[in-house]
């Protein structure tokens, strides 16, 4: 009996070990398929688990009916002609490799181990860049299981710094959905329940995937790696994946890796012309930095490093920018859908983000060229603190030989110099400390008794804080300034000191709160308080007998509050709306000019002066910006957008010139000079193209613009301390559309940018003492209808690039004498209505090639050379049309800056 019974349970102990160990069958037919989905749809109906590399079975399909068959029978029948092998482990998971079996005898807390980083994942833990084979489960099934989607969110940081990646591309796969990361790495994407291969990339650096099975909304953060190639650092990226599926209109940005391979002039890298490569930004002299944004004037443009409002983006005249590229992070132009926390001006926001340097060793960059040199160090301090500092120069008087006129500019000198220092300090997870501060100043005169000399100086400090998961906040102080001044010592009696300086001191508090996936809302409050010193001209020098003048200093003060909040309404559909109130107030001491009601506001009818003591209320205007943006997807591959904004100016340039000048002062608003106001509204198309190699995009827009100032004839704008009986209030409205093509893959890369547009102005109805073209709208001086730009990058090799740059644009408006008269006894010129006639068109193509060192990784410095050639085919683009009388006849002239090609060279160097 006791035989019969251990028989019984030895055959009872093998039947119910064969019954653990018998593998699954399976029942499908599996016609066409890729190997992926295959692998996906065998998990679903089994609890077999793959683990595969995708690139060995990218090409591989499965073309097979199964009724109750072994899965090794079906997995011969997969791999009978390939390379491949497989494993199957205890725990039903199968291994997929090419050429030899994967050993499976793991240490027995292997997949503990596993499973515990897959907790860390849905806990938000940053991962390894080494994780890219693993399987991470993100979220719960039991979680909404009626949806069928999920959404993935997290962050990704450099492994390098340890810092958040703005820019950088996460991107699924198979349905090509994707989403950039924000300025703190952050990202959030939508995806169907299930099995995803997702990518991340630092446009530039190095590309890392992670694979998830989606069950349910959760985190998955992410640490990649960075380019170690010195000159193809990518700090800022936004194309083909992230534009389709971002809200935001009108925002581009550039990397500092495509700036650095556009031939730019005298051979320095510079961010402004990078900008100047995108649709509807223009610029209307030769080698100026300063900008035009859809039909807006340069004053127009609220240009920011960091915190810090830099008022003159420019060395020389314009030859140079003012941002330093190896010092610089990010570059991004808002000129459609402003972010509800910018205010100020009425065209752009030029978001320039500075760069705190390495934290893993001190290090540096520089370059050396025939005209301009840079040093910069980064590195740490500490475990807690980074910082960067850096540095440029110039030594390009020669240069003055190769512009049109050098004959008259012999004794000319041109010298600048800029410093910046950006220092991060750590405190813990939740709070850090950054201080910025910027110094330029130049030096220049066209003839041996004139200096003229401008200086910026900035520096901000920011506190950021995470008060919890949901909520952070960042607070900043800091001051600004700029100053220039013209020393004239043609003769010494009537030498002179003339001066100008504006200046202000700025507070903020901004706030960003995720409420959750759907909603992210911002708030915040900002206060800035004006001090203007609009000019003056003193005596220079013991024998001078000039007389000294000095207008009244001006105050102000400007309190803004704002709210926006970004909603994700569904899969397809997302809305931006928010809205700022402005409060501004212009304070004494002044004393206002009274003039007769309901006139023009001439010398005639002035009709007394009003005084104003230290602090009080001269004037006060206030009003609301409104921001709305929506975008509606149509798939995977392309959305549409639309949006809508005004917008509030409360200074002024003084101008004469259609570009930025150093003498150009700003002026505050005050009784007789009302803010510029104005709104836009826009629609716009994006597409990605052949497999988001290509990124397309249309945008149609219309502004209109009020209060905007014009000059009556003749005006004098230096030391006019009745500048109000000189300016014309005039209206303005502009329209356009922009057409961008850009490849930002392959040995080819470059973009294809076509712009149309109008600008134009008209003398408001308000009493004027002259009409502008008898009060009908006119071109303003930017009125550029046509523009071309096409950039295109070839690389020859790794080491090996070359450039190419055009631009095209209609010739921008001016003022003509069509016939001369005798009046009076004496010959007077008739001149055609304001900006009736165009100068040429402008034509210019540049070239340029870049030349790596190796890349090897241990190397004491990366180093490069970057040659070419500016305006190659000579081309005598005129800025400007004059004349003048000679010998009692009245003689036009052209005046082109560069009127042959200038060649380069620059060697630059990391380490």
């Amino acid at each position: 009996m006791k035989k019969i019974l251990l028989l019984i349970f030895v055959i009872c102990f093998f039947a119910e070990v064969n019954a653990q160990t018998k593998s699954p069958k399976l029942t499908g037919m599996y016609l066409g398929m890729s190997f992926e989905r295959f692998a996906e749809r065998v998990e679903s109906e089994t609890d077999f688990k793959f683990y595969f590399k995708e690139k060995d079975v990218e090409n591989l399909q499965v073309n097979l009916q199964a009724t109750d068959s072994d899965i090794k029978m079906i997995l011969s029948q997969v791999f009978a002609k390939t390379d491949l092998t497989y494993s199957i482990d205890s725990s039903n998971r199968i291994w997929v490799s090419k050429t030899r079996k994967i050993q499976i005898d793991f240490p027995s807390d292997y997949f503990l181990v596993q499973e515990r980083q897959d907790m860390q994942a849905n806990a938000g833990d940053s991962l390894s860049a080494f994780d890219k084979n693993k399987r991470f489960v993100i979220g719960k099934s039991s979680d909404n299981p009626q949806s069928k989607t999920a959404v993935l969110s997290g962050v990704v940081t450099s492994i390098e710094s340890g810092k958040p990646m703005n820019g950088a591309i996460v991107l699924e796969k198979v349905d090509y959905n994707q989403v950039s990361t924000d300025q703190n790495g952050k990202y959030q994407l939508t995806l169907a329940k299930g099995r995803h291969t997702i990518w991340v990339q630092n446009i530039g650096g190095f590309q890392e995937q992670r694979q998830i099975d989606l069950k349910g909304d959760g985190v998955l953060n992410m640490s990649i790696e960075e380019t170690i190639l010195s000159l193809d650092e990518v700090v800022v990226s936004s194309g083909a994946l992230s534009n389709v599926n971002k809200l935001d209109m009108g925002v581009q940005s550039i990397t500092i890796a495509e700036v650095k391979r556009l031939p730019a002039v005298m051979g320095e890298v510079d961010v402004l012309k990078g900008v100047l490569t995108m649709p509807g930004v223009n610029t209307v002299g030769e080698a100026t930095s300063g900008f035009n944004v859809r039909g807006g004037a340069a004053d127009q443009n609220l240009i920011l490093l960091g915190n810090s409002t830099i008022f003159n983006p420019t060395h020389a005249f314009g030859f140079f920018s003012a941002f330093n590229a190896d010092i610089v992070n990010g570059v991004e132009l808002y000129k459609g859908s402003i972010p509800v926390n910018y205010g100020g001006r009425l065209s752009s926001v030029l978001q320039v983000d500075p760069n705190f340097g390495r934290s893993e060793k001190i290090g540096g960059s520089g370059g050396i060229g025939i005209l301009t040199s840079r040093l910069s160090l980064d590195g740490p301090i500490g475990d807690k603190t980074n910082f960067m500092i850096g540095g440029r120069t110039t030594y390009s008087d020669w240069a003055l030989n190769l512009l049109e006129d050098e004959a008259d500019l012999n004794d000319s000198k041109i010298t600048f110099y800029d410093i910046n220092a950006n220092i991060e300090h750590r405190f813990n997870d939740k709070n850090s400390l950054e201080f910025t501060a910027y110094l330029s100043q130049d030096d220049f005169r066209f003839d041996p008794d004139t200096t003229y000399s401008y200086q910026n100086l900035n520096f901000a400090l920011s506190w950021k804080h995470f008060f919890n998961d949901e909520l952070e906040g960042r607070f900043s102080a800091g001051s600004d300034s700029y100053q220039f001044g013209i020393i004239g010592q043609d003769n010494p009696l009537n030498s002179f000191d003339f001066g100008f300086d504006v200046n202000q001191l700025f507070l903020k508090a901004d706030f960003e709160y995720r409420k959750n996936e759907k909603h992210i809302m911002t708030f915040g409050v900002h206060g800035i308080q004006y001090s203007l010193n609009p000019g003056s001209n003193k005596p220079y020098g013991s024998e001078s007998i000039v007389i000294e003048k000095v207008l009244d200093p001006e105050n102000a003060r400007e309190i803004s509050i704002y709210f926006g909040d970004e909603f994700t309404i569904s899969d397809e559909l997302s809305v931006s709306y928010g809205g700022r109130y402005m409060l501004y107030q212009l304070v004494g001491p002044m004393t206002v000019n009274q003039y007769v009601p309901d006139a023009p506001i001439t010398e005639g009818n002035l009709i007394g002066q009003e005084t104003y003591d230290k602090g009080s209320t001269v004037k006060t205007y206030s009003g609301p910006e409104f921001r709305f943006s929506a975008r509606y997807t149509l798939d995977n591959k392309s959305s549409v957008k639309a949006g809508f904004n005004t917008m509030r100016q409360n200074i002024h340039l003084l101008s004469n010139t259609a570009a930025i000048a150093p003498t150009d002062s700003w002026k505050l608003s005050d009784t007789y000079l009302k803010p510029q106001t104005g709104g836009q509204a826009s629609v716009g198309y994006y597409r990605s193209l052949a497999k988001n190699k290509l990124e397309f995009s249309t945008e149609v827009y219309y502004r209109y613009m009020a209060n905007l100032l014009d000059y009556r004839s003749g005006a004098n704008i230096i030391l006019n301390e009745n500048i109000e009986q000189d300016v014309l209030n005039s209206d303005g409205k502009a329209y356009g559309i922009e057409i961008l093509l850009k490849k930002s893959t392959g040995l080819l890369k470059g973009s294809l940018a076509y712009t149309y547009s109008r600008s134009l102005m008209k003398t408001s109805d308000e009493p004027s003492v002259e009409k502008i073209n008898n009060g009908d709208f006119y071109s303003s001086n930017f009125d550029q209808p046509h523009h071309l730009v096409l950039t295109a990058n070839y690389e020859l090799s790794k080491r090996v690039n070359t450039s190419l740059n055009l631009n095209y644009s209609t010739g921008r408006p001016i003022t003509l004498p069509l016939s001369k008269f005798d009046y009076a006894g004496s010959e007077r010129v008739y001149f055609s209505e304001r900006n009736a006639y165009r100068i040429p068109d402008y034509f210019r193509i540049d070239w340029s090639i870049n030349i790596e060192g190796s890349h090897k990784v241990k190397k004491l410095a990366h180093s490069s050379w970057s040659l070419g050639v500016y305006n190659l085919l000579g081309r005598s683009n005129p800025y400007s049309v004059y004349y003048t009388p000679v010998e009692g006849q009245l003689r036009g002239y052209q005046l082109s800056i560069f009127a042959q090609p200038i060649p380069f060279i620059t060697y630059n160097f990391r380490f």
